[in-house]
């Protein structure tokens, strides 16, 4: 485990020293955020009834999705195992008395708390000081909060093991495009990054509710909010680590070992 670890605080360091691009990307979520605030904001004045969520849970969840970006994101692949993978580099890593998928597995939680700690301080404590409709808002209450770090960390270790299936299925087929991006951008709708899950039609919700890029950033965000009650939100805890051992034990393991 220490040499796992060693690879994840590698990878940590690393990602911490790119501190333009994370200005850069702090800028560009800022801008992003607005956008998607505004359009929210037109369609609740149009006149919307019985709609799933409140004006101020949908602001703070858009912030939240905003601030946790490069962590809960699916679009962002680590292009060096890509590579690693089609340039035949992967050869060397397999005579390494490690297992390669956790190696994998470590470094890409690293890069991934590395680029969202540059990010996501300097994101909420700005947005938290704007004013009404576009203010950050406080978590629903104290449990709501509690529960909302374990969802979030709960969610990080299933996106991360999301991420590590993409160069696996590369090593199968010689592709980082084909089926890897049509899983990234099934999985970036249906996490709630484009819409929050209770915006969707309730055939999708269902569909969504038994697959599980709700449970990366929908959920955790949602129970922030409030608008998951504390019940639910450890259900669904529950749903994030039984999802997290079958994609770790049983379908990457598998699928690595059987190359």
């Amino acid at each position: 485990m220490k040499a796992y670890f060693t690879y994840f605080k590698l990878k940590f360091i690393s990602g911490l020293q790119y501190r333009a691009a994370a200005w850069a990307g702090i800028s560009t979520q800022f801008f992003f955020g607005f956008v998607f605030i505004m359009v929210y904001i037109a369609f609740y004045e149009s006149g919307g009834k019985s709609l799933p969520m409140a004006l101020p849970e949908v602001v703070t969840y858009l912030w939240l999705n905003q601030a946790f970006l490069a962590l809960v994101n699916q679009f962002s692949r680590d292009q060096e195992l890509f590579k690693l993978i089609k340039e035949g580099g992967i050869s060397y890593e397999l005579i390494r008395p490690k297992d390669l998928y956790f190696m994998w597995y470590f470094k890409i939680i690293g890069q991934r708390l590395a680029n969202v700690t540059l990010r996501f301080i300097p994101l909420i404590a700005v947005t938290s000081l704007l004013p009404s409709p576009y203010r950050f808002g406080l978590p629903s209450s104290f449990p709501h909060f509690l529960l909302f770090i374990l969802s979030l960390g709960m969610g990080t270790l299933l996106v991360t093991a999301l991420s590590t299936l993409y160069p696996i299925i590369t090593l199968l087929t010689m592709n980082e495009k084909g089926i890897v991006n049509l899983l990234i951008t099934l999985a970036d709708i249906l996490s709630g990054i484009v819409v929050p899950i209770p915006f969707f039609p309730i055939f999708l919700q269902k569909i969504s509710s038994w697959l599980p890029f709700q449970y990366i950033s929908d959920l955790p965000f949602r129970i922030y909010v409030g608008n998951v009650s504390i019940e639910n939100g450890l259900f669904g805890v529950f749903i994030q680590f039984i999802w997290i051992i079958l994609l770790i034990l049983e379908l990457s393991l598998k699928s690595f070992r059987n190359l």
